[in-house]
């Protein structure tokens, strides 16, 4: 009898717990790597869930920490409209492409750069869920293919494919020279057993009078 008390204690003092400090649910997700190729834009992918229907106060930091590790920089902001940077790599790169309404935080960088290789990090605060998770993105910039690269791989694929027209054109010829040969090869056969058999038919009828 005391162990049951004692457990209906326990769920009543956790139920009031509960309600003084109300458990968060704010998830946050993002590609955890991306390539992209220098020079190009690219579009930053983060949406979220939150237990709690959305609030006035919700709020989207983007921050971004270089390979060498070095300090975080600011990005992006946005609390009720996006707020654009004043000063920083990013300032007139980064632009709002999101929509709060889907549960979307998304944002473009414009001209990629290579300075630009690092790790990007989303964070969304929705009061009171303001402990969520943050997303991460580790975007890698490649190098542009050189237009000589560009030029010297057409011309691989073209010479290639040119190269087996020309084969299949000649197998083909052959194929069809081969053929005629052969008919011509027949049709000269065929008459000259027609005239061997003309020759021996007239030469018995010429041999039938004699025996008489």
């Amino acid at each position: 009898m005391h162990g049951l008390t004692w457990l209906g204690a326990v769920l009543f003092l956790g139920v009031q717990l509960r309600a003084l400090w109300p458990i968060t649910a704010l998830e946050v997700y993002t590609s955890k790597e991306v390539d992209a190729l220098n020079g190009t834009n690219l579009r930053l992918k983060c949406t979220f869930s939150s237990s709690s229907p959305i609030s006035p106060q919700l709020s989207v930091t983007w921050n971004f920490q270089p390979e060498d590790l070095s300090s975080h920089e600011p990005v992006f902001y946005y609390l009720k409209e996006p707020y654009k940077l004043s000063a920083g790599r990013f300032k007139g790169r980064a632009t709002w492409d999101g929509n709060i309404e889907r549960y979307d935080v998304s944002i473009v960088i414009w001209n990629l750069q290579p300075t630009d290789n690092g790790t990007f990090t989303c964070q969304v605060k929705n009061p009171p869920d303001v402990d969520g998770t943050i997303g991460e993105v580790r975007l890698r910039v490649v190098q542009k293919v050189h237009f000589s690269e560009i030029h010297f791989l057409v011309i691989a694929i073209g010479s290639a494919c040119i190269l087996m027209i020309i084969v299949v054109t000649v197998v083909i010829i052959c194929r069809h020279h081969r053929k005629k040969k052969q008919e011509k090869t027949t049709e000269v056969s065929d008459t000259e057993l027609r005239e061997k058999e003309k020759l021996k038919i007239r030469e018995e009828k010429e041999a039938t009078p004699l025996e008489d």
